[in-house]
């Protein structure tokens, strides 16, 4: 097999057996270290099986470098976020791989401030990694290791202070949680209860027991869909492996998606107080009509959770987040935090009483469309160069790979941060002109 091993600013990922083992697990750890010149660092991961053996290298590759080791155990990505700043750790490192299949994992690095590291630190990190230049320590200095579990605990204290509790609990809402034995089930389960909202919860345990394919997407849903409706639920939340991605589905058992949840969220957050938006270039354009009837900015940031956390830092933004599903509330963290995201729309159904189906229906009409191709990096400029040229009418931002925008819709090419493809997506008035626009894409990028 081929060496799927991903080493990029944003950490590294691959396939276990295939590029990903012990050997690159504590290279990076050591590097992370290196820059953080020891400290206290916490360690975490999602439940999948080969985090037991990714967390013993990144256990030895950090102390080996002086670090102090918390152990958080099976923690959701977002709750790591939380315990950095309230346990005044220097940094973090998760291991995950997010949403992909079973077979992959990865390390997911986070500094002081909670933050997943920015573009720049990241690369001041890989630049450790690939020269080897590891600040290792003697006998007598390297660091201790101990576990600790309040992350979750934190984690749905500080939620709960910020949402209507009261208000929420008079709704006695029933609500779905798909956890797909993914490190949220939990967390989840905790914070739905404390709102009285009578969880039913599928894949409960964090054993990386993966029901169906673990990215929540329409396609990979289709036995959670009618289970909705089958147990009277007011609402259906399904969240991936490391929990920072929330889809929702509606009471009649419809796939709300990724893209509705920050727009959502939105909605509730605005009613309490205005403040500046950002989103990333991917993301629908429905919270951007939101925040224009709140009469308030709507920012456009690079794709990738560091990139629109560092545009939300420089306009002050009251939340942010991705169309990934991805709720970013700096109240709570600078991570996407689906956890807060449940409780926002929670707190906005009891406020106006209405079904989902409903306020989704009174939300500007959108189709977006999401697809991905197996082309090189190298031949990009020379494709979206090509693409320019097929429609000199759009205005085309080439920020974050290149995006064309017209009047009524826009198109995205760029390629995935975390994943050997280039992804295209289109958003248009209806889902066919959405799909032609991204298939016309496609077949140029495939030629």
């Amino acid at each position: 097999m081929a060496d799927s091993l991903i080493v990029s600013v944003s950490g590294v990922r691959g396939i276990i057996g295939d590029g990903l083992g012990p050997a690159p697990a504590v290279a990076f750890a050591q590097a992370h270290g290196t820059y953080l010149k020891g400290g206290r660092v916490l360690l975490s991961r999602d439940s999948r099986p080969s985090g037991t053996m990714l967390r013993l290298a990144v256990i030895a590759g950090l102390q080996a470098c002086g670090c102090e080791v918390i152990d958080l155990g099976i923690t959701p990505t977002p709750s790591v976020g939380v315990a950095v700043r309230r346990l005044n750790a220097a940094g973090a490192i998760q291991i995950t791989a997010s949403h992909n299949p079973a077979p992959w994992n990865g390390l997911k690095l986070f500094g002081e401030d909670g933050a997943v590291l920015s573009a720049a630190r990241g690369a001041e990190i890989k630049q450790i990694y690939d020269s080897k230049s590891f600040a290792l320590v003697s006998h007598d200095k390297l660091g201790r290791l101990s576990e600790d579990t309040p992350a979750l605990k934190m984690h749905s204290e500080r939620v709960l202070q910020l949402v209507d509790v009261e208000r929420i609990r008079a709704g006695r809402f029933r609500v779905l949680l798909d956890a797909n034995g993914g490190a949220g089930g939990p967390l989840g389960k905790m914070l739905l209860q404390s709102l009285n909202a009578s969880p039913t919860v599928l894949g409960e345990s964090a054993d990386g027991n993966f029901v169906h394919p673990p990215e929540p997407l329409a396609e990979n849903l289709t036995t959670v869909l009618p289970l909705v409706p089958k147990h009277q639920a007011s609402i259906g939340f399904v969240l991936d492996p490391d929990a920072d991605r929330l889809a929702i589905i509606d009471e009649t058992g419809r796939y709300i998606g990724e893209e509705l949840t920050l727009a959502l969220a939105v909605m509730c957050r605005l009613n309490q107080e205005r403040g500046p938006l950002v989103i990333n270039m991917s993301s629908s354009r429905v919270t951007e009509d939101i925040a224009a009837k709140f009469g308030v900015p709507c920012h456009r940031a690079a794709v990738g959770e560091a990139n629109v956390v560092a545009r939300m830092r420089e306009v002050g933004a009251l939340m942010g987040g991705e169309g990934n599903g991805g709720v970013i509330d700096p109240r709570v963290g600078w991570v996407r935090d689906p956890f807060i995201g449940m409780a926002l729309v929670l707190q906005l159904l009891a406020e106006t009483g209405k079904p989902l189906s409903q306020l989704v229906a009174e939300l500007p009409s959108y189709a977006i469309v999401k697809d991905k191709y197996a082309v090189s990096r190298e031949g990009l400029p020379k494709l979206n160069a090509a693409l320019e040229a097929r429609w000199p009418e759009a205005k085309a931002n080439r920020v974050d790979g290149l995006r064309l925008d017209w009047s009524d819709r826009w198109v995205h090419v760029r390629p995935s941060n975390t994943e050997p493809i280039v992804r295209v997506i289109a958003e248009a008035p209806t889902a066919a002109a959405a799909e032609s626009l991204c298939k016309s894409v496609g077949a140029m990028l495939t030629v």
